[in-house]
């Protein structure tokens, strides 16, 4: 935690120098899912269940540091992320929420389109399995984990429209609660999903765009 926030103080001092700086708020749907469900079945018998894509949604804040077309764009967002697991006709919800902080290079190709790319630190806030009935889910393994987004997004004056996708550099299992009998299961809490965000610029400082 403390490498992020020394990277972000970073990129604050960084402002000196750039052509402008941009705040303002974004928010979205997700769609995608976390990794599969394994089941544990005295150990030897696993069975795996896919996970089936779900949409969530997003709320945040962002600040962008301008560069003559190069921008650096840290953000800060609550995402709400669900996975349905079905299995012969019975059905669970995963849901998972947590603290995204992106810091992600961007290029401006022509007029208002813009590609951006970059890390994901991720901060996982909840986790509970819904739909099964007297079990429950352990926090993951890792409630701190670092992964990656990638997209393209348009800029019409104030506001944004921005499309990426997101995933993860390394796995973080969350065990159920009975794991220790010998059956029960471990679910991948690793996010792929796509987002859709719609931004708005409150206000900043430096060279218009």
């Amino acid at each position: 935690m403390k490498k992020i926030f020394l990277g972000l103080i970073l990129l604050a001092s960084m402002t000196t120098f750039g052509q402008s700086i941009k705040f303002g708020l974004k928010g979205g749907l997700n769609f995608g899912s976390t990794g599969d469900l394994t089941t544990v079945i005295n150990i030897t018998d696993n069975q795996i269940i896919n996970g089936d894509d779900q949409v969530g949604f997003h709320i945040g804040a962002f600040t962008k540091l301008k560069f003559a077309g190069i921008f650096v764009q840290p953000e800060l967002v609550y995402t709400r992320l669900n996975t349905e697991f079905e299995n012969s006709g019975s059905k669970a919800d995963y849901n998972f929420s947590k603290l995204d902080i992106p810091v992600l290079l961007g290029f401006e190709l022509i007029g208002p389109l813009n590609v951006k790319l970059g890390p994901a630190f991720q901060v996982v806030l909840n986790n509970e399995l819904d739909g099964i009935t007297g079990i429950d889910v352990q926090d993951p393994e890792n409630t701190f984990t670092i992964g990656y987004q990638v997209g393209a997004g348009i800029a019409l004056g104030k506001l944004g429209i921005d499309l990426r996708y997101e995933g993860s550099f390394q796995d973080n299992d969350a065990l159920s609660d009975n794991i220790q009998s010998g059956t029960g299961f471990i679910v991948d809490s690793r996010p792929s999903q796509f987002i859709l965000s719609l931004s708005y610029e409150l206000g900043g400082k430096g060279v218009s765009k």
